[in-house]
């Protein structure tokens, strides 16, 4: 069991750590910080530290290191995560808030959040297999060609072109329109697909070819709105990072471009009541993500769709800042698409 000091002792370890990236010793800790004991009592302290496994000596130093479990006790040690300054607010409501669609929003976000923590910075689109469709727009671009418009309740807008052999006529178009928007409409989109073939049969037989490649064009974009995706930025970070994996940055880099194995991550992480989740080092073994830690937050899109947002960086980060950093852009992102 380790003491209250011992705790504190673990807690200036961790902060120095990641501040000068040095091994950290007794005469360090007595020197910098106000214990009111000797060296010789720190290092006891240490060497309960080390038994209970929350620190480690690295190679022949003297110092010690944090260990993934003692990153863990610090961030549960937490009691209280700092609100970002009112300059920091208003910069995240002011970059945030001149974004035009989804997808400039989400994009915006990832590079304000890799400039707030210095690390990856990662946001799932909402969860688009559990979104109803809004409406099905059907625009006549030349004679030949018709884009279809899919815009479900999450704010998300497709675009797709698709080629005819004749011309529609205002009427048709209409009928077209109200055809499939009346079999689709406020259907979830995991139920769209199996409607489809539906719509292109309840119109009267000279539309039945045009409603059939609709259908095709619709079911495409339905399909392409179902799969969960991430948007980063600050994959630059993560390289100016890379002294801090013994091995190689690549097995982070993979996991990252697969996308597959983060989503899976921000799947299984809960958020606690700060309103952040950390998943540190060996807590996620087995992903190429071992020596990294991932900080996530949730937001909601409009529909009441649930998706993450977060940061990737070694374990060796500013835990407090960075959570602090997630869970205000999260928020403010709650807000943002609230209001569409």
């Amino acid at each position: 069991m380790v003491s209250e000091r011992g705790l504190a002792v673990l807690r200036v370890i961790v902060q120095d750590y990641v501040a000068s990236r040095e091994p950290v010793g007794s005469k360090t800790i007595v020197e910098r910080h106000s214990f009111g004991v000797s060296a010789a009592t720190i290092r006891n302290d240490m060497a309960q530290l080390e038994e209970e496994e929350l620190i480690a000596a690295p190679h022949t130093s003297s110092g010690r290191v944090p260990t993934d479990k003692g990153y863990r006790v610090f961030v549960d040690q937490l009691t209280e995560l700092r609100p970002l300054s009112s300059g920091q607010r208003q910069a995240i409501e002011t970059f945030l808030g001149q974004a035009a669609d989804l997808d400039d929003v989400l994009s915006r976000t990832v590079r304000l959040l890799a400039q707030l923590t210095n690390h990856v910075a990662l946001a799932q689109y909402p969860s688009f297999g559990s979104a109803r469709v809004r409406h099905i727009e059907l625009v006549v671009l030349a004679p030949t060609r018709l884009m279809t418009v899919l815009i479900t309740d999450t704010g998300r807008v497709d675009q797709r072109l698709l080629d005819v052999t004749h011309g529609l006529d205002d009427a048709t178009l209409g009928q077209l329109r109200t055809a499939f928007n009346s079999e689709l409409g406020g259907l979830a989109l995991a139920d769209a697909t199996d409607k489809l073939q539906g719509v292109a049969a309840s119109v009267s037989p000279p539309l039945t070819g045009i409603a059939a490649d609709i259908a095709r064009s619709v079911g495409e974009q339905v399909a392409a709105n179902r799969q969960d995706r991430l948007v980063m930025a600050g994959a630059a970070n993560l390289a100016r990072t890379e002294s801090d994996f013994s091995g190689s940055i690549f097995p982070v880099l993979e996991a990252i471009e697969e996308q597959v194995t983060l989503l899976k991550l921000f799947g299984e992480m809960e958020i606690d009541d700060d309103g952040v989740s950390v998943s540190i080092g060996h807590e996620h073994e087995g992903s190429g993500l071992g020596e990294a830690s991932v900080l996530a937050s949730g937001y909601t899109a409009s529909g009441g769709s649930v998706a993450r947002l977060g940061v990737l960086g070694p374990t060796r980060m500013d835990y407090s800042n960075n959570m602090v950093a997630v869970r205000a852009v999260a928020r403010y992102l709650t807000r943002l698409l609230g209001e569409d």
